[in-house]
C-alpha cells in the first residue's frame, strides 16, 4: 500500500461544509444582516456571498487535490496543504487508536471518516474524511499487524480472507446495550442540563440580531396570565427539552457493542452517525465507574476508559464509554470477560467514624450563603431556605458513606462522591503520582487526604478521598513506591 491515494471526492463537500462552519457567525451576519449604508447598490451583498461561496469552494477542490495519504516503511504518511506543502510521517507503533465513524453525508456515499490518533493532543494525527469503509478496515487491520508483528516478532499471517472475516474470526462480541437499557440511560443521564444550557448559549449568540425587547413588549400581559398558566408553560418547557435531550442520547449510543479481539477492544455505537473506535489495550490506563443520584439506588451504573489517547478537537474521544449502563451485580463478570486485569469486588475500606463530622461541617458551610442571601432578600420566605441544613446533612452523610478506598494485588481502587459517586480502579504500573496531604484541621484527628493520577486523554485522571485514616494514607503510599523504585533500577 505504498501508492499515494487521495479522498473521495465527496472530501470536496465536507471541506465546504467544515469551512462555512468555523465562518458561521461572520456567514449569518452577512446574509441575516442588510446593509444600511445609504449609496450602496442592493447587488452588492449577494455578490459578496457569491464571491465567499466560490472562494470556499476553490479552496476545498484544491486542499482536496493536493491531500495525499500512503503506508510505507512502518508509517502512515500524509501530504498535504494549498499553499505550503506539509509531510506528516506517523510510526505505527506510536498510534494509540484508529476511530472510524459515518455521518449523514458519509452514510449517503456508503463512506466513513476515519482518525488516527497517538498520545492525547488538540487534535487528531491523521484525519481521512472520507474513504471506504473497506479502504478504512483494511488500513486497521494493516496498522494492527505491522504492530503486531513489531512487537511479537514474526508469527503467521492468514490475512488477505478480508477485514470482515478476520474481525469475525478473532473477535468476539462481550457487551451489547440493548434498546430499553438505553431509554434507561439516556433518560437518568445529565443531558437535559447540557441540552438546555447548549441551547440558551446558542440563542444568546443572537441577541443583537432577534428582536427579544419587540418580542417580549407586553411581558407585563403575559405575566398578567397568572402564576398557574406560567408554571404550566414552565413544566411543558422542560419536558420537550428532557424528551428531545432522552431521543438525542438514545440515537447517539445506538446499536452499542463492544468487541474485544487479543490486542484491542472495538466500540461501535450510533444511528444517524455510525462510529468505531479501535483502543489497544495496552494503552488503558484505568476504569471509572460512574453512579449519579438516580442510578445508585437502582443498582445501575456508567463505566468509562481511561486511555492515553484522544484529543482536543474530539471530546468524546478523551471519555471512552465502556458500559453506558449496567447493573452492579453484572459489572464484576463483564470487567472479568473484557479486562481481567482490572477485574476487583469493588469493595471498599471506609473512612473511620470521626471524619463524619468533617463531613458534615462542610456540607454545612458550603450552603450558609445561600441560606444568608435568600433571608435576606426574601423575608419572610427566605427563612424556608433554612430546611436546607437537614439536605446538606443528609448530602454529607451520603458522602462519607460512599468514600473509601481499597487494594487488592496490583490496583488500587479509590471512591469519592460530590454529585455522583466516582470509583477509579488503578493499576499501580500506571500511576504516575500518588500524594498524600493533611491540613491543621486533618491533623487533630488524625486525617489524611489522599490522590492518585493516572493518564488520561491530554491530561490526567486524578482520585482523591478526602479523611481518610492516616495510617491508611501510609499503607497505600509504601504499597505504591517499591514497585516504582523497582522500575526505576
Amino acid at each position: 500500500m505504498s501508492e499515494p491515494k487521495r479522498l473521495h471526492p465527496i472530501a470536496v463537500l465536507l471541506n465546504i461544509i467544515k469551512s462555512i462552519k468555523e465562518l458561521v457567525i461572520p456567514f449569518l451576519l452577512v446574509i441575516v444582516i442588510p446593509g444600511k449604508n445609504e449609496g450602496i447598490p442592493g447587488w452588492i451583498q449577494p455578490l459578496v456571498i457569491a464571491i465567499i461561496v466560490l472562494l470556499l469552494i476553490v479552496h476545498a477542490f484544491i486542499q482536496w487535490l493536493r491531500f495525499t495519504y500512503r503506508m510505507e516503511d512502518g508509517e502512515f504518511r500524509i501530504e498535504s496543504g494549498v499553499f505550503v506543502r506539509k509531510k506528516r510521517y506517523i510510526k505505527f507503533d506510536r498510534i494509540h487508536s484508529i476511530d472510524i465513524s459515518e455521518g449523514i453525508i458519509q452514510r449517503l456515499f456508503r463512506l466513513v471518516k476515519l482518525n488516527i490518533e497517538t498520545a492525547g493532543g488538540a487534535q487528531a494525527d491523521a484525519v481521512l474524511s472520507a474513504i471506504r469503509k473497506s479502504e478504512a478496515e483494511r488500513i486497521n487491520t494493516f496498522i494492527s499487524e505491522e504492530k503486531n508483528k513489531k512487537t511479537n516478532g514474526p508469527i503467521e499471517r492468514e490475512i488477505e480472507a478480508g477485514a470482515g472475516n478476520e474481525e469475525s474470526a478473532n473477535s468476539s462480541s462481550v457487551f451489547k446495550q440493548t434498546l430499553p437499557q438505553l431509554f434507561v440511560m439516556a433518560a437518568t443521564s445529565g443531558a437535559v442540563g447540557v441540552f438546555l444550557s447548549g441551547g440558551i448559549a446558542f440563542i444568546s449568540q443572537f441577541d443583537e440580531i432577534i428582536p427579544f425587547d419587540r418580542i417580549f413588549k407586553d411581558y407585563e400581559n403575559f405575566i398578567g396570565m397568572g402564576t398557574v398558566i406560567l408554571t404550566v408553560f414552565a413544566i411543558l418547557g422542560l419536558l420537550v427539552v428532557y424528551v428531545l435531550a432522552t431521543l438525542s442520547m438514545v440515537i447517539k449510543y445506538a446499536s452499542f457493542t463492544v468487541l474485544k479481539t487479543d490486542e484491542e477492544l472495538i466500540i461501535s455505537r450510533g444511528l444517524l452517525e455510525k462510529r468505531q473506535l479501535t483502543i489497544p489495550i495496552h494503552k488503558i490506563q484505568g476504569i471509572r465507574i460512574m453512579e449519579n443520584f438516580v442510578r445508585k439506588p437502582m443498582g445501575l451504573a456508567t463505566v468509562y476508559l481511561e486511555y492515553a489517547g484522544g484529543s482536543m478537537e474530539d471530546k468524546e474521544s478523551l471519555s471512552i464509554m465502556l458500559f453506558p449502563l449496567i447493573k452492579k451485580k453484572h459489572l464484576h463478570g463483564k470487567i472479568q470477560e473484557i479486562l481481567p486485569v482490572y477485574q476487583t469486588s469493588t469493595e471498599i475500606n471506609s473512612l473511620p467514624r470521626r471524619a463524619f463530622s468533617r463531613y458534615v461541617s462542610r456540607g454545612v458551610l458550603y450552603i450558609v450563603p445561600v441560606i444568608g442571601v435568600s433571608v435576606w432578600l426574601f423575608k419572610p420566605w427566605g427563612f424556608l431556605s433554612l430546611l436546607l441544613v437537614p439536605l446538606a446533612g443528609f448530602w454529607a452523610y451520603i458522602r462519607y458513606r460512599d468514600a473509601g478506598w481499597s487494594i487488592e494485588g496490583d490496583l488500587l481502587l479509590l471512591s469519592s462522591c460530590f454529585f455522583s459517586k466516582q470509583t477509579l480502579i488503578m493499576q499501580r504500573s500506571r500511576i504516575q503520582s500518588i500524594t498524600y496531604k493533611k491540613s491543621w484541621f486533618q491533623n487533630r484527628k488524625e486525617l489524611a487526604t489522599i490522590s492518585a493520577s493516572i493518564k488520561s486523554g491530554v491530561t490526567s485522571r486524578v482520585g482523591v478521598v478526602v479523611d481518610v485514616e492516616e495510617k491508611d494514607c501510609l499503607i497505600i503510599k509504601s504499597w505504591y513506591l517499591p514497585k516504582k523504585a523497582a522500575d526505576s533500577r
